[in-house]
C-alpha cells in the first residue's frame, strides 16, 4: 500500500459518535491501541445529534480531523416493528447533518458505519457490495436500513461534488462483551444468552424463540469489527461500500442449540411461528475489506460466544 494513502491516526483529533455504545467503546479501545490519544466521545446529554444546533456546536467545540460515525437508533426485529418512523427519521437526519457539517468544517475524513439491513431481502449469497441496489430490504427493518443506506448515497455524492473523503462500511450482525441484553431491544445473540441463562437459573423447562429457526445469519465479534473500522479510517479512501464480516453463516436453529449448549440449558426450545423470521439468509462476501485495507476477522465463533456469555454472567452478578 502506498505510504501517502495511509493516515497517521495518532496525529488526528478523532470524534467517535456512539463512542460510549457497544461497538463505539470497542472502537475507542482499538484507536488507543493504535496510539491515538485525541479521541472525543460526544454524549447525548451534551450533544443530541438529531438536532442541527447540537451538531454545529459539536464541530465548533471539538474541531475534529476525523469523524467516525457509529451512533444509531437501533434494535432487534421487535424494536424495528415498534419504531419504524423513529428509526427512519433519527438515523437519517443524524447521519445527513453530521456529514454535511463535517464537510463544512473541512474534516479530513468521515467514516460512516452503515448496516447489513440495507441489503435487499432476497440478495444472492454471499452478499456482494454490488447487490446493494437489486431490491427492497426485508420489511421489518427497511426503514432503518434505508435511512442508513442514504448515507452511502450522500457519501458518494459529496465525494463527487466536493472531493469530500467519506467512506462507508457495512458491518454484519455484531456480538460480544458489552452487548445490549435488554430483551425488548436486543439482537438475537444477547437475547438468547439471557433467555437460556435465566431458564437455567429458574429451572424453566423451555424457552421461546421467534420464527421457525430456518433463517441464517452471519455474526462478527465486536473487537474484530472495531479493528476493521480503525483500519478503514487509517487506510481506506475509496467511494465503494465495504462489507465488514466474518464470511460464514449459521441457521438460527443451530445458533439456539449452540447457545443452549454453552449456557447449560437442557430444556425444550419452542418456536413461535406467529413471529417474523426476518431476512431469510445473510452471509457476506468479505473479500473487498481484505483487498482494500487488509481486514480479516480473527475470532472463532464458539470462543467468541463463550467470552460473551462469561462477560454477561460477570456483569449481572
Amino acid at each position: 500500500m502506498a505510504e501517502e494513502t495511509i493516515m497517521s491516526l495518532p496525529a488526528q483529533r478523532i470524534v467517535v459518535t456512539g463512542g460510549a455504545g457497544f461497538l463505539g467503546a470497542h472502537v475507542v479501545q482499538a484507536l488507543r491501541a493504535h496510539g491515538c490519544s485525541q479521541i472525543i466521545v460526544p454524549r447525548r446529554r451534551d450533544y443530541d445529534l438529531i438536532h442541527e444546533a447540537a451538531i454545529q456546536q459539536l464541530y465548533h467545540d471539538t474541531q475534529p480531523d476525523v469523524v467516525i460515525h457509529l451512533a444509531a437508533v437501533v434494535g432487534g426485529i421487535g424494536a424495528n416493528r415498534q419504531n419504524p418512523g423513529r428509526f427512519a427519521y433519527e438515523n437519517l437526519v443524524m447521519g445527513a447533518m453530521l456529514m454535511e457539517y463535517a464537510r463544512r468544517a473541512e474534516v479530513k475524513k468521515f467514516v460512516c458505519a452503515g448496516t447489513i439491513c440495507s441489503y435487499p431481502k432476497f440478495t444472492p449469497l454471499p452478499f456482494n457490495e454490488a447487490h446493494l441496489w437489486v431490491g427492497y430490504p426485508e420489511e421489518t427493518n427497511a426503514p432503518y436500513g434505508l435511512a442508513k443506506k442514504m448515507l452511502l448515497v450522500q457519501s458518494q455524492a459529496y465525494r463527487q461534488q466536493y472531493g469530500f473523503n467519506s467512506v462507508y462500511l457495512l458491518p454484519v450482525n455484531l456480538y460480544g462483551p458489552g452487548d445490549n441484553f435488554d430483551l425488548d431491544t436486543s439482537h438475537v445473540i444477547p437475547a438468547l444468552i439471557r433467555k437460556c441463562l435465566e431458564a437455567v437459573g429458574q429451572g424453566a423447562p423451555e424457552i421461546e424463540c421467534w420464527g421457525d429457526g430456518s433463517p441464517t445469519r452471519e455474526f462478527l465479534y465486536v473487537e474484530d469489527c472495531a479493528e476493521a473500522i480503525v483500519l478503514a479510517a487509517e487506510r481506506y479512501n475509496d467511494p465503494d461500500p465495504v462489507n465488514i464480516g466474518a464470511g460464514f453463516e449459521i441457521s438460527i436453529k443451530a445458533l439456539v442449540e449452540l447457545i443452549a449448549e454453552l449456557t447449560g440449558f437442557r430444556g425444550c426450545i419452542r418456536w413461535d411461528t406467529t413471529k417474523p423470521n426476518g431476512q431469510p439468509r445473510r452471509c457476506l462476501d468479505t473479500s473487498r475489506a481484505w483487498e482494500r485495507f487488509g481486514f480479516r476477522a480473527k475470532m472463532d465463533f464458539r470462543q467468541g460466544l463463550r467470552r460473551t456469555i462469561e462477560w454477561y454472567q460477570s456483569a449481572k452478578s
